[in-house]
């Protein structure tokens, strides 16, 4: 089943002799039980794609459907919703909250959706352990490491168990091996037959975990080829 299914999608800023056309009818499709890298180079229109599937942004024209229902079709109120509980993210820059611990900010989602806070604070950290960083669930961002700040966002896009998972380069303030780590922690965490995931990256040192590829350039989706992840997905 198509997790995320884009017809035409075009988008443009600015207007009159500044209009810039950003997208320029993109036709992208991202299928559950699969991780799908969006790849190109700087300023093709690759966040602006994920921004509108993700319904942070509208689109100028096409459609977007989401595990089968159209977003366009909801308020404002229910897109807000929807995201809350289907979608999940990890930003390049982690965006942690400062004054929060690990398991504080792992925890996020599940304030926003009303849990308990001990109760949502004790599933975060359970998350946590399980990736690997347990022992620092009570650490504050500014004492973790830049591969320990990216698996709590990893947790933060996890924890409430979401059904598509979008990711903006999250390898690229990382080495190769924490980026290696990441990619398996987000393969063997995030890709079940239920989910989907969407990673934005230049990093082809991590395209071997990828189910499909989408190559974009200039506002459209030029090809997309199918692999076989190298590393383990379940």
């Amino acid at each position: 089943m198509n997790a995320v299914h884009c017809q035409q999608i075009e988008k443009s800023f600015g207007s009159g002799e500044t209009e810039v056309k950003v997208l320029r009818g993109v036709d992208f499709t991202a299928h559950q039980g699969e991780m799908t890298f969006l790849v190109g180079p700087s300023g093709c229109g690759k966040t602006t794609l994920i921004s509108i599937i993700a319904g942070l942004l509208g689109s100028d024209s096409g459609s977007v459907e989401l595990f089968g229902e159209s977003i366009a079709s909801l308020s404002s109120r229910e897109q807000i919703l929807f995201r809350r509980r289907h979608l999940g993210f990890v930003f390049q820059q982690y965006n942690l909250l400062p004054s929060l611990t690990a398991a504080e900010n792992a925890a996020v989602p599940l304030f926003a959706a009303g849990m308990n806070r001990k109760a949502a604070v004790a599933k975060a950290a359970d998350l946590l352990d399980r990736l690997g960083i347990g022992h620092r669930a009570h650490a504050l961002p500014r004492l973790l490491s830049g591969g320990q700040q990216q698996r709590v966002a990893l947790a933060r896009a996890l924890v409430h168990e979401p059904r598509l998972i979008i990711c903006d380069e999250p390898t690229a303030a990382l080495d190769h091996k924490s980026g290696e780590s990441v990619m398996e922690l987000l393969s063997n965490s995030a890709v079940h037959p239920d989910r989907a995931v969407i990673v934005v990256t230049h990093d082809n040192r991590v395209f071997h975990f990828a189910h499909r590829i989408a190559h974009m350039d200039d506002g459209v989706i030029t090809h997309t080829e199918s692999s076989a992840p190298t590393a383990a997905t379940h």
